[in-house]
C-alpha cells in the first residue's frame, strides 16, 4: 500500500515512514501542503495521511485541493488539536477518517488498510 504522510513536524513523518515501511508499506513523506501537491502531480497513492494544523496550507484546504484534483483520492486526517468543528468540516470535504495524534500504530494501519478496500470498492 502506497502512503503520502504530509505533516509539518519532520521527525513524525520521518517516524512514520519508518514504522510503516517495515510492515511492507510504500511510504513517502511531504512536511507541507504545496510539497504534497508536487508528488501527487506525479505518483499515486492508495492513501494521503494529512495533519489538520500546518503553517502556510492547511490541511483542510489540502484536503479540499485533493478532492478538486482526484475525487475518488482516500485521504485520512490527522490532529494533535482536534476539534469536532475541524472534524466535522473534513469529513463533509470527504475525508475518509479523522485521527488524533497520538494515533497507536495499529489503529493507524486499521484505518489506512480500510480506506484503501473502500477506495477498490467504489472504483468498481
Amino acid at each position: 500500500m502506497k502512503v503520502l504522510i504530509v505533516d509539518d513536524e519532520e521527525e513524525l513523518v520521518e517516524t512514520l515512514v519508518a514504522r510503516l515501511r517495515r510492515r511492507q508499506f510504500t511510504p513517502v513523506g511531504a512536511t507541507n501542503g504545496p510539497e504534497a501537491l508536487e508528488i501527487l502531480s506525479s505518483e499515486t497513492f492508495d492513501v494521503v495521511l494529512v495533519d489538520v494544523k500546518m503553517p502556510g496550507m492547511s490541511g483542510l484546504e489540502l484536503l479540499k485541493e485533493i478532492k478538486a484534483r482526484s475525487p475518488h483520492q482516500q485521504v485520512v486526517m490527522l490532529t494533535g488539536h482536534g476539534s469536532a468543528q475541524h472534524a466535522e468540516e473534513g469529513l463533509q470535504l470527504g475525508a475518509f477518517a479523522y485521527l488524533m495524534k497520538p494515533v497507536k500504530l495499529p489503529v493507524l494501519i486499521e484505518i489506512l488498510t480500510n480506506a484503501t478496500n473502500h477506495q477498490e470498492g467504489s472504483e468498481q
